[in-house]
């Protein structure tokens, strides 16, 4: 099984500053605080979409295939709405249930 976190977006909207930065595109949240310096639109770019989902402004862009694939190495886990976090919750802990 793939371990990766859910994350919630008011998870998501904690991070959005210069040193804990965090970004959603299309549906996956990506922790480029690292990588914020070597953006080559700079850094003011990822400052104003940090904390929130950015699939629109990413994809306006027109990213390459190299820029989509470097964003695998700061892939934190899944967004998802809180209702979906809570089902994830119920399922885990039916499955811990079973296993007693």
């Amino acid at each position: 099984m793939d371990n990766f976190k859910l994350v919630t977006l008011e998870e998501l909207k904690k991070h959005n500053k210069p040193d804990d930065l965090w970004i959603a595109i299309e549906g996956k949240v990506y922790n480029v605080t690292k990588f914020r310096n070597e953006h080559p639109g700079g850094e003011e770019t990822l400052d104003e979409v940090g904390g929130l989902n950015a699939t629109v402004q990413f994809n306006e862009v027109g990213h390459s295939q190299e820029a989509k694939q470097m964003l695998k190495k700061y892939y934190v886990g899944h967004l998802v709405s809180g209702e979906e976090s809570a089902a994830q919750t119920a399922i885990s802990y039916n499955d811990l249930n079973k296993m007693a």
